[in-house]
């Protein structure tokens, strides 16, 4: 079985309206300057957010040898307070893996073998995500929500962009774009209005000919509150320290 995708992805949002319907195959075919504006101001709405929890229901297609595609259901947790704490929980029918990083270390956690690897940290969320992805090759899920609209964001391997149109989403009003880089289709929901959170992405693999998926809907409470204790690990009585390895 191979995977297909992990759970990090560039998160774009917002953006002027129009028809869908009255999208041309040239439109189509490059990048609508208000798309790209929309990523921008979903970005900086995000960097107002001092502290959230973020909950996410996802499914993940994975290929199978024989071409046929068998489908993942799973959830991803964050609490995140700026700006230098975190709690991530990604759990699936496969596996459960915890992350935590409180500013002064950052932690691995399999809860069902009971191992877990602390290394030093940071100061900030987006060096801890630098960090992980350079040294220990940790890409953290989602984590495009601490960058974009700043130094090192995505928008350079956008090859086309554009507005689906009005859309409701968990009894919201939102706004549907579909975006395309290299190997990669993928289609966001945005919350309209003056807080333009992601509600839902779907992404798609165009590399594959079975095109396999990963989507996520997103579930948001931005009045969340958390205390120091909230990003400290605690290990289990039985836990097993290890190393991280490193790259």
């Amino acid at each position: 079985m191979r995977v297909v995708f992990q759970t990090f992805c560039a998160l774009a949002i917002l953006g002027s309206a129009a028809n869908a319907g009255e999208t041309s195959k040239a439109e189509t075919s490059k990048v609508d300057p208000d798309s790209v504006a929309a990523l921008d101001k979903m970005g900086a709405y995000l960097r107002t957010l001092s502290s959230f929890e973020l909950k996410a229901d996802t499914l993940t297609d994975n290929v199978l040898e024989n071409g046929q595609t068998v489908q993942f259901a799973g959830t991803i947790d964050y609490k995140v307070r700026r700006p230098n704490g975190f709690v991530i929980t990604v759990a699936d029918d496969r596996k459960v893996r915890q992350f935590n990083y409180d500013g002064k270390s950052f932690t691995v956690f399999s809860p069902r073998m009971g191992y877990y690897a602390t290394v030093s940290a940071p100061h900030t969320i987006r060096e801890m995500l630098d960090r992980a992805y350079e040294r220990y090759g940790i890409s953290l899920p989602m984590d495009d929500l601490f960058r974009w609209g700043e130094p090192g964001d995505k928008r350079d391997k956008i090859k086309s962009g554009f507005l689906v149109g009005y859309a409701k989403m968990g009894g919201q009003d939102a706004v549907q774009y579909v975006f395309r880089s290299a190997n990669i289709d993928w289609q966001v929901w945005v919350a309209s209005g003056d807080k333009p959170l992601p509600l839902k992405i779907v992404l798609t693999d165009t590399s594959d000919p079975a095109r396999p998926q990963y989507a996520a809907t997103y579930h948001w409470n931005t009045s969340a509150t958390f205390n120091d204790a909230a990003f400290a690990f605690k290990p289990p009585s039985d836990g097993k320290p290890i190393k991280l390895a490193q790259r």
